[in-house]
């Protein structure tokens, strides 16, 4: 089974996806491993290929394209990135999306990152906005548009355990597409 956790910046899906995939036995992948990967690879720290990549559209698309591979070269997997449902596409049997408001996400990355509330508010809500018109220049991806997950959580309401046994229960009580007859959701096609 192909698991995807997608959702934005403090939304709590590298704690889920890493949980989640320690409890079903699964591997984890990142997008944030793949992107260290792709810095090693290049030779430069993670901050430089972050700079880079606002002038290369190429870094993101390596990305992706990374992520889309893994995905349908790989099963057992929790697959965790901002596009990882969208990336995966076919390849993925369960779909999640995870969200919170955004003050609770910008807690979040505070206590992180370490910095205060309003910088890291500031920084996310920039990085969405900014995020959100390269997804749908690059693949015509509305990433508001929910409608390709099969379970969507505000993080808000479950701590890391509550999370942990909602998408537990939701993998084990997984159904292949086609039980109930309806037609499996193809992905985009992507120009990598």
């Amino acid at each position: 089974m192909l698991i995807t956790v997608s959702g934005p910046a403090g939304s709590g899906k590298s704690t889920l996806a890493a949980n989640l995939a320690d409890r079903l036995g699964y591997d984890h992948v990142s997008g944030g491993d793949i992107f260290r990967a792709l810095a090693d690879e290049r030779g430069v720290s993670l901050v430089e290929l972050n700079r880079m990549a606002e002038e290369d559209d190429q870094i993101d698309r390596d990305l992706d394209r990374r992520l889309r591979e893994t995905a349908r070269d790989r099963d057992d997997l929790v697959l965790e990135s901002r596009l990882a449902g969208w990336m995966a596409g076919e390849y993925a049997d369960l779909k999640l999306w995870l969200d919170a408001p955004l003050d609770v996400r910008a807690e979040r990355i505070a206590d992180r990152e370490d910095k205060p509330v309003a910088e890291a508010r500031d920084e996310t809500r920039a990085r969405a906005e900014s995020e959100a018109l390269r997804y749908e220049e690059y693949y015509d991806i509305q990433i508001q548009d929910l409608s390709i997950y099969d379970l969507t959580v505000n993080t808000a309401r479950w701590d890391e355990e509550g999370m942990l046994e909602l998408a537990a229960t939701a993998a084990e009580a997984y159904r292949p597409e086609g039980d109930e007859g309806q037609a499996p959701i193809t992905g985009v096609d992507y120009d990598f």
